[in-house]
């Protein structure tokens, strides 16, 4: 519903079709007949927000309440955004072209530390107050956040009015009941820091995030808005389920989504179906932490490929466990186009692979490597991490041997039949600790070992055959510090953006340099924040956010990553980590 005077400079930008709504699916209302308008905001590109899930999710859920329009907004590329403040336009939602200051409630979901500063650049856009302190009183929107990096909502407290921390299904619904029966913000926050998973930073409440505990029947979008240009992901994504049995160390996710909660495969087959006939995607995406780790797995797929086979539409696993990797699940996955196959080893050796918890040993890597080059697959990538702790430079150059292993088991294979060319892609990551893990208590390697690990890794691979890419280490160093920050650094962060910082996620416009003035300016260093190791009876900022699983637990996951000693998935034995659950089930009568 794109208003007239937006025509004329929508020519002049890339990609208009990220800016004028009126895609397939896409609801819209009578805003006069509608007590609650709510903006949802993504703070990236069009292609990535419409990639997300939970935009999806709550799209329809508050959509599905009559008495509330949920709309959508995203951060704008550099053209239109010269475009809005030539013609003295703010940021709009793209359903009605309103204003973003006309909203009840901003929501942002928090997917990625580097998004911060779009979540300013959009603010800004808006002709909205950046500080809450700023909106008081006043007749500006009610600033949300959720999602993963809202365990972590210091950085960002100074900004918003408040958080939803866990899943956002059921207590979104009860704000927004809330808020219908009392308009006046300050008496509404109030009322709201007494809701179980809502964190209010004007109010410093203790917060125990908010679990979904029926999953089976947890709403799932089946009719989602189908956009007119391609994105990041344009498929159908079916979340099976939330959570994950294992209890790799560094993984934030494997740690605040417990515990794991699973949807029926009848459920999930439906859902599927009614997806495609009102998309009409060819492709489905089976989302999960660890698909494998999915106990309806083989019956769910055999449940799909009944009717997908047909219909000329692909099944994609982007999480599958190596050690769950079956010849049998390839077949099922494989059967209407073939893609380059990603596993995770995370470490080179075994030592550093027990260090953090994998679970994983060299004959499981191995094998699965055979199975996908005697499946005709040619093209296989392995992802690892750089600087985990306790890492030595002899355990960096196994994750050479372990991808020359590799080139060397393509031409051991089985079926030589098809000798396509072979390429062993090696992507690696600097490691971040993140806060609720057992490694929160470590620190990130300082720069400039980050980048001499780099070149120590890149020396030793020496096969024509193997691709080598790594993330920017001055990109995951920002990610650190905002990962563990206090909240000292919402100053940095409206430094940084005064300074012009935003899409800061991406190479091509992230501006290191920019950043360290804005430390510099806020008197503060990155290190002070990312390379910091704390004690284990240290307060860390975070420390008032219950994310189920206990500190006591994550200090003795530290403990023994130290003596690389290993913890069984909850499948294999409950734990004890505090969320009770066991056998990969919810055990909510303990809770």
């Amino acid at each position: 519903m794109i208003k007239k005077e937006y025509e004329k400079f929508l020519r002049k930008v890339q990609k208009p079709a990220r800016y004028t709504g009126g895609e397939y699916n896409e609801i819209i209302k009578d805003k006069r007949e509608v007590d609650i308008r709510f903006a949802f905001a993504f703070p990236d590109m069009y292609e990535i927000g419409m990639s997300n899930l939970g935009i999806k999710i709550l799209y329809g859920i508050l959509n599905s309440l009559d008495y509330i329009w949920c709309e959508r907004t995203f951060a704008p590329a550099e053209d239109m955004a010269e475009q809005l403040k030539q013609n003295n336009i703010d940021l709009y939602a793209l359903e009605s072209g309103d204003s973003l200051r006309d909203f009840d409630f901003l929501g942002f979901t928090l997917q990625y530390e580097l998004c911060y500063s779009n979540i300013i650049y959009m603010l800004n856009l808006a002709n909205i107050p950046v500080l809450a302190n700023d909106r008081h009183g006043k007749d500006f929107p009610l600033i949300i956040g959720g999602g993963p990096c809202a365990y972590n909502p210091e950085p960002l407290a100074d900004i918003f009015d408040l958080f939803v921390i866990g899943d956002g299904e059921e207590v979104l619904v009860e704000l927004m009941e809330l808020y219908k029966k009392n308009k006046n913000k300050s008496e509404f926050l109030r009322e709201c820091a007494k809701i179980e998973g809502v964190y209010v930073p004007s109010l410093c409440n203790i917060v125990k995030k908010r679990i979904v505990r029926n999953f089976d029947e947890a709403y799932v979008p089946v009719n989602p808005v189908v956009p007119n240009i391609d994105v990041v992901h344009d498929r159908i994504t079916l979340e099976v389920f939330r959570g994950c049995i294992r209890g790799c160390r560094f993984c934030q996710a494997g740690f605040i989504y417990r515990p794991t909660r699973e949807r029926s495969p009848e459920k999930l087959n439906q859902a599927a179906l009614e997806t495609y006939k009102n998309t009409g995607y060819n492709e489905i995406s089976l989302a999960s932490l660890s698909i494998s780790d999915y106990t309806g797995l083989i019956d769910l797929t055999s449940k799909l490929t009944c009717w997908t086979d047909k219909a000329n539409v692909n099944l994609s696993l982007p999480s599958m466990r190596i050690d769950a990797f079956t010849q049998e699940l390839l077949d099922k996955t494989s059967g209407v186009r073939q893609s380059t196959l990603t596993f995770a080893p995370e470490a080179g050796s075994q030592r550093m692979r027990d260090v953090i918890n994998k679970n994983l040993t060299e004959e499981d890597i191995e094998e699965t490597i055979k199975i996908a080059f005697n499946s005709g697959r040619s093209s296989i990538k392995l992802y690892f991490m750089l600087g985990l702790p306790g890492e030595t430079d002899e355990d960096i150059i196994e994750i050479a041997n372990l991808a020359k292993k590799a080139v060397g088991l393509y031409y051991k294979r089985e079926n030589k039949q098809k000798n396509k060319g072979l390429t062993v892609t090696v992507s690696v990551a600097s490691f971040v600790p993140k806060a609720h893990t057992p490694f929160c208590f470590e620190g990130q390697n300082p720069y400039d070992e980050l980048l001499r690990k780099q070149r120590l890794l890149k020396d030793a691979i020496n096969s024509n055959k193997i691709k080598y890419n790594y993330h920017d280490a001055k990109i995951s160093k920002l990610e650190a510090v905002f990962a563990r920050g206090d909240r000292k650094l919402s100053g940095v962060l409206i430094e940084a953006a005064r300074l012009g910082a935003k899409f800061d996620g991406w190479d091509e416009l992230f501006n290191f340099e920019l950043w360290q003035k804005a430390f510099e300016n806020c008197n503060l260093t990155m290190e002070e924040y990312c390379e910091k190791k704390y004690d284990y009876n240290e307060i860390m900022p975070w420390d008032f956010i219950d994310a189920g699983v206990s500190k006591d637990f994550l200090i003795s996951e530290n403990k023994k990553a130290k003596s690389g000693e290993t913890t069984n998935n909850c499948r294999e034995q409950c734990a004890n980590c505090g969320i009770n659950s066991v056998n990969g089930r919810d055990c909510f009568d303990k809770l």
